[in-house]
């Protein structure tokens, strides 16, 4: 990753936690990238400065941080709004920050949705290394976007859309309005070319909900 980096210039300037759970990896950053902002949900800061048990995990200080009371009026930079729209899914059970790369129109997402198995991720991991066994078979099949999809659609609007299905939908017709071709998800393969159609299909009932 450094070596990606320096060869795009070397130029980091943002570091980002794309939910409450995916972070450990801020301050490994920070250090490398001092002058960096960081970004994260709210939430996270409280949760980092609690750790006391992982010396991975810093007490840096965050330039923004997400709120679900003012999701709607938060600003970045104006470099980076210039290149990137977001939406904050505080409805969701991680927190999630998702974020649409307006001139590559590649969406970039945590946990919102999965698109296992991650044949991409684990490539460079030896075949007999990757069995996932029974519940992970089963969990992949409540986590992909192949075929119709069913077990996923109803893992998001049973399990993680439940406590806030109103406000979910809002945030996924945000998203859904992005005109977006790529999807990056955090868990498994990027979907390349179809991500629009890819996403409609993962969340039909939530675009179809009454407002």
């Amino acid at each position: 990753m450094k070596a990606k980096i320096a060869q795009l210039g070397g130029n980091l300037q943002y570091i980002v936690a794309p939910d409450i759970e995916h972070h450990i990896f801020i301050s490994d950053w920070a250090t490398e990238f001092p002058g960096a902002k960081i970004i994260g949900p709210e939430g996270l800061p409280e949760k980092r400065l609690k750790t006391k048990d992982d010396p991975r995990i810093g007490k840096e200080k965050f330039f923004a941080v997400f709120e679900a009371r003012t999701k709607r009026e938060i600003k970045i930079t104006e470099e980076f709004d210039r290149d990137f729209e977001y939406e904050y899914v505080d409805a969701h059970p991680n927190k999630e920050l998702v974020f649409f790369y307006k001139p590559d129109r590649v969406l970039i997402e945590a946990d919102l949705m999965f698109n296992l198995p991650a044949t991409e991720q684990y490539s460079r991991v030896p075949e007999e290394q990757r069995k996932d066994g029974v519940l992970g078979g089963v969990f992949a099949s409540f986590q992909t976007t192949q075929g119709e999809a069913k077990g996923t659609k109803r893992f998001i609007w049973h399990v993680l859309s439940r406590g806030d299905r109103p406000g979910f939908n809002e945030s996924v017709r945000k998203i859904h309005g992005w005109d977006f071709a790529t999807i990056i998800p955090c868990h498994g393969d990027s979907i390349e070319g179809n991500g629009k159609e890819v996403f409609e299909k993962i969340f039909d009932w939530h675009l179809k909900a009454a407002l």
